[in-house]
């Protein structure tokens, strides 16, 4: 039984000093069962006349009730109080945040390449610092995606967010974050994630004062684990080593305010107590982290080197069978050992288009300019690979024996349709206008003389 983790009444949160601690449950997607106060959930049924402690009972659904029973998610919650006790929303002034994508500049074929976000100049929490760099589709068709980036120096004070637009996949890349849920809590640093789903209300705390990182907003069908095939019932993401909290929860009282993303929007409205109120809950839909470190990378021992596809860690799947809306893909630590092989990254092309991040070392196709905290962009059928230097160190390189990837973790958001780069995306100084010439050093080597 979880620990019971109630907090004084208070004016405002505190930061990550007044939070509960982290602890968690192991699994993806299982029928998790928590509770913060002894016999908080109900026995035998979901929605009693009256719940225990006085508390209200709540479904929260993150599929159709109808979804099939394997990817139905949902889950019960019981709370202080129900969600629905706030005061109206207003709407807020337009922000560097964008969910339709139907009005974007039109979107150059050229590949794109920027340097990390400076820091904040002024007191920015984590839902200000947010700035919206790419995407595709919309919030309301519930289709495609938006690659929003954060930058905070300052932990969410007296706030809270929910995202009624889709779910968010969180990739810290500077600085650790405290994530207090509904439904428990999260504690994450770089080279680490979470997911938020849709709906779920949280705050964000800064343990060392300031953050940056990407994240991945989700309009589409919800992030899950992919088939393995052919490689069996183990390796990539295992199962097990996603967590989810434990239930956890906020009884204070005082002036509040509530921030909502709805049709890609920001709204607010003033609440009288933390809606992180939830004492107890049972059921498969809640938020979740996932320590990148631990997956299991799959490789070739023979010669030549398989798809980037066996680097997938969690997937939206498409109306079409074997395509994604969403693949997130990492280049984590490994070993390389095929031989007479060229071993980066080869050069390609593809109908699919790739986001690309580093959070941390050196990604081993670019030797120069893609650093932790910046991002690239390569859209359908944009050609790219390897630069000029890796090309050449690469290709007069001993396969005879292997030779290790080592300290580094890079990821990349893959589409199924063109990632459009917003009018900030396009305009930032730190938009890297000389990226092209990368490849400029790649020189002709044919000799039609020597086969």
């Amino acid at each position: 039984m979880n620990k019971v983790t109630e907090l004084p009444k208070a004016p405002g949160r505190s930061g990550p000093a007044s939070s509960p601690a982290a602890s968690y449950q192991s699994g993806f997607a299982n029928e998790f069962a928590t509770e913060a106060l002894p016999g908080a959930l109900p026995v035998g049924q979901n929605s009693p006349q009256r719940p225990p402690y006085g508390l209200y009972a709540e479904q929260i659904s993150g599929t159709a009730f109808t979804a099939p029973r394997s990817h139905n998610r949902r889950s019960w919650l019981y709370r202080i109080r129900p969600a629905a006790v706030h005061m109206p929303f207003r709407l807020l002034p337009a922000s560097r945040i964008i969910a339709d994508f139907a009005n974007v500049p039109p979107t150059p074929p050229n590949q794109l390449r920027w340097d990390p976000l400076p820091p904040p100049t002024k007191p920015t929490d984590f839902i200000d610092g947010l700035v919206t760099m790419a995407g595709n589709g919309s919030a309301e068709s519930m289709s495609g995606c938006a690659i929003h980036l954060y930058a905070a120096n300052q932990s969410m004070e007296g706030r809270y967010f929910y995202n009624a637009d889709g779910e968010l996949l969180v990739v810290p890349q500077m600085g650790r974050l405290h994530i207090a849920t509904e439904l428990g809590v999260l504690d994450i640093e770089p080279q680490e994630i979470a997911v938020i789903p849709r709906g779920v209300r949280f705050a964000v705390s800064l343990p060392d004062g300031e953050a940056r990182g990407y994240i991945c907003e989700n309009f589409g069908a919800l992030l899950r684990l992919p088939d393995l095939g052919v490689i069996g019932s183990n390796g990539l993401a295992n199962p097990r080593d996603f967590l989810t909290p434990h239930a956890t929860y906020e009884d204070i009282e005082g002036k509040f305010e509530l921030l909502a993303k709805f049709n890609g929007r920001l709204w607010s409205a003033d609440i009288g107590h933390s809606p992180l109120d939830v004492v107890a809950w049972h059921g498969n839909y809640a938020p979740y982290k996932y320590d990148l470190r631990r997956f299991n990378t799959i490789g070739s021992i023979s010669y030549d080197h398989p798809d980037p596809s066996i680097f997938l860690v969690l997937q939206s799947p498409s109306d079409t069978p074997g395509v994604d809306s969403i693949d997130f893909v990492i280049f984590p630590p490994r070993w390389l050992a095929a031989e007479n092989t060229f071993r980066p990254p080869w050069f390609h092309r593809n109908v699919a288009s790739e986001f690309m991040g580093l959070i941390h070392g050196e990604y081993d196709a670019k030797a120069e300019g893609f650093v932790p905290g910046g991002a690239s962009l390569h859209n359908c059928m944009a050609g790219h690979g390897p630069d000029g230097d890796t090309y050449e160190k690469a290709s007069q390189a001993d396969t005879s024996k292997p030779n290790k990837v080592g300290d580094t973790m890079a990821f990349m958001f893959e589409t199924r349709t063109v990632i459009k780069p917003t009018q900030f995306a396009l305009e930032t100084s730190q938009l890297q206008n000389a990226y092209f010439e990368c490849w400029q050093t790649i020189r002709k080597t044919f000799d039609p003389a020597t086969p």
